[in-house]
Order: structure tokens, then sequence, then C-alpha cells
């Protein structure tokens, strides 16, 4: 199929890419033969490096704190000079509400160091890099964009007085990404994943007690199993794939159902 040739030899930049979504996208994305910017702020990203070139892929570790500008365009810049051009883009990079090391906590009472921590670096680290990559990708008139929301993105719930609002936001700025280089050759949407194995999100919430993994298959999510972080891989590259050639600004619920 097409779809399995179109990546080779492209590039591709992940943030977020140590472990869970990022790092599954990450290798999904060198398994078809893109050239991988690893990017992350924690040194633990080496072992997706290693994965991808274990598996014949070709990847660099590329240090990268969303949160920073400066930062941000320094990871940008790298992977260009590396690998010569910016192909697709997968802003993953994100916290939020777990119970465990931010609290579930009501608009009235969100510790303001928390809400600024979550907006920080889910909406203003998807800033920072759709700027960067907006930019690189308007210079050679090409290129595809995903961010990563949430179904907390979609549907608010008490308790999430901060990741709500910080997931609804990087849906609308996805959204004016979309229409501000719908005729430039770029195209970018946003997923929105529910509750997901293999997250270490979704893992600390499980061991704080906040969430109960049986519950949720059982009675919140309508195909009553848990997303994988395969299945947030498998939509992103269809996203950035050509399959995907005439969407724009979508906000793709891989939930199970639980956005009806």
């Amino acid at each position: 199929m097409k779809i399995f040739k179109e990546f080779e030899g492209k590039t591709a930049f992940v943030t977020g890419a140590a472990s869970g979504m990022g790092q599954a996208a990450a290798i999904c994305f060198g398994g078809l033969g893109c050239r991988m910017a690893v990017a992350a702020r924690n040194p633990k990203a080496l072992e997706t490096v290693q994965a991808i070139r274990e598996n014949g892929g070709e990847a660099i570790f590329v240090e990268c704190d969303v949160t920073d500008d400066d930062s941000v365009r320094k990871a940008i810049e790298t992977t260009v000079k590396t690998f010569g051009s910016l192909d697709y883009a997968f802003n993953n990079a994100g916290c939020g509400a777990d119970g465990k090391n931010i609290p579930f906590a009501s608009l009235t009472e969100v510790a303001e160091s928390d809400w600024q921590k979550v907006i920080n670096t889910n909406l203003t680290g998807v800033f920072h890099c759709m700027k960067y990559e907006l930019l690189q990708m308007q210079k050679q008139g090409r290129g595809a964009i995903v961010n990563n929301a949430s179904i907390g993105g979609l549907r608010m719930a008490p308790g999430f007085g901060a990741y709500g609002p910080s997931k609804a936001g990087v849906i609308a700025i996805t959204q004016t990404a979309a229409l501000e280089n719908a005729d430039k050759g770029i195209r970018v949407n946003v997923i929105c994943p529910g509750p997901t194995e293999g997250t270490g999100l979704m893992q600390d919430s499980i061991d704080a007690g906040a969430q109960d993994a049986e519950f949720l298959k059982n009675h919140i999510i309508p195909m009553k199993k848990m997303g994988t972080t395969e299945d947030v891989a498998n939509a992103v590259v269809f996203l950035c794939s050509e399959m995907a050639g005439h969407i724009t600004g979508m906000a793709m619920p891989v939930c199970g159902g639980m956005q009806m």
C-alpha cells in the first residue's frame, strides 16, 4: 500500500517520546522509514532511539522542554540541520490531573502552581512547537502536524479544573493553525484519546486510586476496553498520511466511543 512507502526518507518530530503515546508513535514512524527526531526532556528517550535503530530505522535524541520557547526552537533547528526537512510532527508532551503528581481539583480549588504547570505544558507547549514547525513547513510548502489533546478536551468533567480547559485549548489552537495554513500545503489535526494503557499518566492515576481500570472499561468506555498506545500511534500516522490528505482541523476521538 502507498501508506507504507510515502514515509520513507521523510522526517518526523515527536515530543514526549520517552514513553507512552509519544514513544509508540516515534517507533511507528521509524518503522515506516521516517528519520526520527525523538524529542523529550528525559534522556530515557534514548531507549526510544535505540528501539528505532534496532529495527533498522534512523533516529536521534533531541533534548526539548516544550515549556521553553528557546528549547523548542533549538530542537526544531537541530532536526532540520540533521535531516534537511520537517515533514511530520506529533506534539504529544503533556501533563494533567492524575491524583498523584497533580491532584484532581475544581476551578475554585486548583492550586495556582498546578494551573500554571498544566497550561504551560499542555497548551503553551503546543503553541511553542507549532510556531517553529509551521515556520519550517511554510518554507517547504508542505507538512502535517498532529497535536495530542484528550477526550477531556471535548467533554469537560468535574475535578479537571486545569486539564480540561488546557486540552480544549489545544483543539482550538489546532483549528486556528489549520485555517491559517490550509492553502499552504500544511494540514493540522488533533487526536483526543480516552483512557489509554501504557501511559504514565494513566498508571499514576490508577496507582493513586483516583481511577479504577475495571470501572472505566465496564461503565465508561462503550467498547469495554481501554485504548493502547499503538491505537494512538496508528491514528497519528493515518492523519499524517496521504490517506488523510483532505482532512485538516479535525479533532479525532481515539477513545472507544466515549465522545458519544
